[in-house]
């Protein structure tokens, strides 16, 4: 076995978020460490949303109800909600977290997701519905899994889009269908532009199974209107589209004036839940948790759902045995959290509420920053953890690019590593509208540490303009 001779869709298969200038940063990294003499002093990894590596504090109730679990003995030490929650836990996960659970979770776990959901909202859901899953990933996995039958089976994605869904369908073996996202209105989503591409993909002979929203967005930041979601769902329903909602960061909103709404909600306020068959994600590494470590997350099936195809999706789950169990406990507890009155409720909110608002004030400085370089635009980030910001090339740069057969937004994004220690993630990791450039870029390091990536994001913006003028 060898390189030449693997599954060849593997190969195939790109991930940008670590791709070569991770791998290259890492390099650095060691050197720095080994003592090299760097025109920087540490790299910065801004090119993935990981909030803990970057000095963000985890939210102590998570941490203490885990810790309770796992440690007899602590039930002084910490405060009564804690010990009754992790008592509730300790007498339904059979065996403790280090045994195997049900393939779709521990049943009192599934039950406090489904509070969740309903409170936020408003329509009741069902235990039996959800998949508690490693991380929204796994989740994604199950679905193309059972959707792709070869490459004439298709699944429409935004572009700019999260990768794992591109590469999720080169490894299944199917075709991924773009719609483009509109940059010069706040990246917002045109149903007829969606239609078109249908209509496009099915005169090419593609059986265009699912569309995958992702709201708020990756890269892009994005926050969709009701209007947008309920177009979509309306779009899914006449057309018998799966319609798979990635919904990771819907805590991290930071617009004036603008909330989240689930496309959960949509469906059944728009009476279309007998018409569409829903999957929604969840994630506990995003929001002000950032647990991404614990690989917890969910995915609900509600809808036109036929049973055969969820026996299915149960058997993939019952052939990975079950998700880990500290993630299914951090899942249980994101989306049922200490409730008001409890001892545990004061310190959470305000750590809740601190993680947001910093997240916020970094997104504006960042944003601004952006902004104010020759060259380049960037939309505000309504939401989720990322800048997604345009670059105009100068075109003798643009021209050194073709010759030396290199990809101009890679080639920035590596220059900007080299010199600074800044790690972003080139926009064509992504997709983007052909003709434009762009880079991605988290703003979760330190408020105080985001002004510093601000200034050497400027200085070498500006040197690198002058350098081709």
């Amino acid at each position: 076995m060898n390189g030449e001779t693997i599954n060849r869709a593997v190969v195939a298969a790109e991930y940008a978020v670590r791709g070569p200038i991770v791998v290259q940063a890492r390099q650095l990294e060691k050197a720095l460490e080994r003592g090299a003499e760097l025109p920087f002093d540490k790299v910065v990894y801004c090119n993935i949303g990981n909030p803990h590596q970057l000095g963000q504090k985890p939210v102590s109730y998570y941490r203490q109800v885990l810790a309770a679990i796992d440690c007899e003995g602590l039930d002084g030490a910490f405060p009564a909600d804690v010990v009754a929650r992790a008592n509730e836990y300790k007498r339904s996960i059979k065996g403790g977290t280090g045994a195997y659970s049900e393939s779709k979770g521990v049943e009192t776990l599934r039950q406090r997701v489904a509070v969740g959901i309903t409170k936020r909202d408003g329509y009741a859901a069902n235990p039996d519905d959800i998949f508690l899953t490693d991380g929204a990933s796994a989740g994604c996995h199950y679905l193309m899994n059972v959707l792709i039958r070869g490459i004439d089976d298709a699944v429409m994605c935004p572009i700019p889009q999260y990768p794992l869904y591109s590469a999720a369908l080169t490894l299944y073996g199917g075709t991924l269908v773009p719609y483009y996202l509109d940059e010069d209105r706040a990246w917002s989503l045109n149903v007829d532009h969606v239609k078109k591409q249908l209509v496009d993909a099915r005169a090419e002979g593609k059986n265009v199974r699912a569309i995958v929203v992702i709201n708020p967005g990756n890269p892009t930041g994005n926050l969709l209107s009701d209007e947008n979601l309920t177009e979509i769902a309306t779009f899914c329903a006449d057309e018998g589209l799966l319609l798979i909602s990635d919904e990771v960061y819907q805590e991290n909103v930071y617009a004036e004036g603008k909330k989240f709404t689930s496309m959960r909600k949509i469906v059944f306020d728009a009476g279309l839940e007998k018409r569409v068959a829903l999957a929604s994600f969840h994630s506990t590494s995003k929001g002000f948790y950032g647990e991404c470590g614990r690989r917890g997350g969910y995915m609900e099936l509600v809808g036109a759902w036929d049973s055969d195809v969820v026996a299915a999706i149960m058997k993939l789950a019952s052939i990975a045995l079950c998700p880990n169990l500290a993630g299914q406990v951090v899942t249980s507890m994101v989306m049922d959290p200490p409730k008001e009155g409890e001892p545990s409720y004061e310190l959470f909110c305000k750590e809740r509420d601190d993680i947001l608002a910093s997240l916020k004030r970094r997104s504006i400085t960042l944003g601004s920053a952006l902004n104010a370089l020759e060259g380049v635009t960037c939309q505000p980030a309504d939401g989720a953890m990322y800048c997604f910001p345009n670059l105009v090339f100068p075109q003798k740069y643009m021209d050194e690019c073709k010759e030396a057969n290199k990809i101009p937004d890679v080639e920035y994004c590596t220059r900007l590593l080299n010199q600074t220690g800044i790690v972003t993630v080139p926009g064509s990791g992504f997709g983007q509208k052909p003709g434009t450039w762009h880079f991605r870029t988290t703003f979760l390091p330190s408020e105080e540490d985001i002004k510093g990536v601000a200034v050497k994001l400027t200085d070498f913006h500006n040197s690198f303009i002058a350098q081709y003028k």
